[in-house]
């Protein structure tokens, strides 16, 4: 248990290093191309690791993992065009509203509107109003929020082609990804997304954000309850925003840490009072 807990945690922070470290391109190749190398690169790595094409191949659910991959692609590229104009730590706060959306759809307890109050509250406090001191930029918090909504697909989406194509999910999965991402990329970057300098820095993020958080992450679901894999990933948005922090000197307001807060604890509420599945009585 506390291995698999250690593994998670080691998986988030992983992940928003990598992202971190992605905004370090940005200059250099702009956010589509960093988005198609660590894609690209991410896929290649989990080929040579995983090697399906070892797998005995049969007929299945093909729309659902192109749909799965396609909501990798897109999922990532606008969130890495969200952290060209607001904080790492928003971002994923913002980005969170698509999962919670999801476990709260059709709720009709209290706790679970409490829960939606909650949210709201935060993204009150993250919305860009006009004249307010550290106002986030509106094509940033839109391009965030459309994460949100990839993140949301992604988890229905990975489900059914997971049911589908088992450990090969997350190999094949990030190879349509990348088909999405890369043409942006060069689009963008043009021959610059090809320069040499570049490899250590795009290989490190496409290890940080795609080969070792997924293998973990992965790794913890299998061995952690659903409620308690759920909470620990609520801690996503401050890791993040520790990671701004700490690796891109970015600031933010006490109003912004409040509403990061409110969105954890909402996420965190949510996972911990889902229902759980009433069992059903033996048949006589």
């Amino acid at each position: 248990m506390l291995f698999a807990v250690a593994m998670l945690l080691v998986s988030m922070v992983s992940y928003q290093c990598g992202a971190a470290l992605a905004k370090q391109l940005f200059p250099l190749i702009g956010a589509q191309g960093a988005t198609a190398c660590r894609l690209g690169l991410g896929a290649l790595i989990l080929l040579l690791v995983r090697r399906p094409w070892r797998s005995p191949r049969r007929v299945r659910d093909v729309r659902a993992l192109w749909g799965y991959g396609l909501s990798i692609g897109a999922m990532n590229l606008v969130f890495y065009m969200s952290l060209r104009t607001i904080p790492l730590g928003i971002a994923v706060a913002l980005e969170f509203t698509g999962p919670l959306a999801l476990a709260l759809f059709g709720s009709r307890r209290w706790l679970d509107f409490a829960w939606i109050a909650l949210v709201l509250a935060g993204l009150a406090l993250l919305l860009p109003l006009r004249g307010q001191a550290h106002a986030l930029d509106p094509m940033g918090v839109m391009y965030a929020l459309a994460a949100g909504v990839g993140w949301a697909l992604y988890i229905v989406l990975g489900q059914k082609a997971g049911a589908a194509h088992g450990a090969d999910t997350v190999t094949l999965g990030s190879c349509i990804a990348a088909l999405l991402a890369i043409p942006f990329g060069v689009a963008h970057a043009g021959s610059a997304l090809f320069a040499p300098a570049l490899l250590p820095l795009a290989l490190g993020v496409a290890v940080l954000s795609s080969a070792l958080p997924y293998s973990l992450e992965m790794l913890a679901l299998t061995r952690l309850p659903t409620r308690s894999f759920g909470t620990l990933l609520s801690l996503e948005p401050a890791i993040a925003a520790l990671a701004g922090v700490g690796f891109l000197g970015e600031h933010l307001s006490v109003l912004q840490w409040l509403a990061i807060v409110a969105i954890i604890v909402a996420a965190a509420g949510t996972a911990l009072s889902v229902r759980r599945p009433v069992a059903e009585p033996p048949p006589n």
